[in-house]
């Protein structure tokens, strides 16, 4: 490089790295209660249990079972609140989307292709069917 780019490009980068910004944020540390945590805790699981029992695909399915949603909702806010915490841990160990029964076809389906493009590629000579006349 020629030296008369060189001070150019120098004064460029010390002017970009005089304006970079080093500054630190520090983190704000502090005791807290031990009660305020678990009353934080327990009013988590509270509105979680409410939020679900509030949606209607929940109240529907109540309702089939011939429960009333006012009389579980009332139900809902007298529980203690070793109950609510046990009924939102219960909730969150639920699979969310059924038993996994989709997600094991999909897979299947998945490898089934997968192995298909290979064998017919020619990387690979899994099914029969395939005709490898290369």
């Amino acid at each position: 490089m020629p030296s008369q780019l060189m001070k150019p490009i120098s004064l460029f980068v010390l002017c970009c790295f005089v304006l970079l910004d080093f500054s630190v944020a520090t983190a704000g540390a502090r005791l807290i209660e031990t009660q305020s945590v678990i009353a934080a805790q327990q009013q988590g699981a509270r509105q979680q249990v409410a939020a679900f029992f509030d949606r209607e695909d929940v109240q529907q399915i109540l309702v089939q079972q011939g429960i009333d949603a006012a009389q579980a909702q009332q139900r809902i806010a007298s529980l203690s609140d070793a109950e609510v915490a046990k009924l939102a841990r219960t909730m969150d160990q639920l699979p969310a989307g059924g038993n996994g029964l989709g997600a094991v076809v999909g897979a299947a389906v998945f490898i089934f292709v997968l192995l298909l493009v290979t064998d017919i590629l020619g990387l690979t000579h899994v099914y029969p069917f395939v005709n490898h006349s290369r």
